[in-house]
């Protein structure tokens, strides 16, 4: 179902991939968009049990696209280091690819995981009572998106690839 890696031995082992997208601090989510055009989105995320979580407006164009097509990829760039005398970059990075549903009933429980996820990542500092209180306060404007992981590879730049095969 999907495409082996044309390059192996640039790919990195699937823990590495896993890594990679639990540390990031952003990806780009792949959609499919309007008029069969790619729809490319920046976003902050957070991973759990198999499944990245993400939130959105109820409107837009992401949700649009998922609701016509809910197959999406997921994209983390972990290193990126260009090597202008080299002509080249030393990178890593891991991709995820998988169906994503929306989330919008309140009384969801993976609504409300998938936002205590995103908080505990982005404001850990915050103390447990603010997070509830953006989160709830909140609810009702937003809508979360769970992308259930069904494939993910890893890649990294030739040059240093070897340093990660350990």
């Amino acid at each position: 179902m999907f495409r082996s890696m044309r390059r192996t031995k640039c790919e990195l082992k699937k823990e590495t991939a896993e890594k990679i997208l639990r540390e990031g601090l952003y990806g780009v989510l792949a959609l499919a968009g309007d008029d069969d055009y790619g729809y490319a989105v920046p976003i902050n995320y957070a991973v759990a049990g198999g499944k990245i979580y993400f939130h959105c407006a109820k409107t837009g164009h992401k949700i649009d696209a998922i609701k016509r097509n809910d197959r999406v990829s997921f994209c983390v760039v972990d290193r990126h280091e260009v090597v202008p005398e080299k002509f080249t970059s030393y990178y890593t990075s891991a991709i995820a690819f998988g169906k994503i549903k929306i989330v919008e009933d309140n009384e969801d429980p993976e609504k409300i995981r998938g936002l205590e996820l995103l908080a505990d990542k982005y404001s850990p500092n915050e103390s447990a009572e603010h997070r509830a209180q953006e989160i709830y306060g909140k609810l009702n404007a937003l809508v979360v998106l769970v992308l259930e992981i069904e494939h993910i590879t890893g890649k990294a730049a030739r040059e240093i690839v070897d340093s990660f095969k350990g």
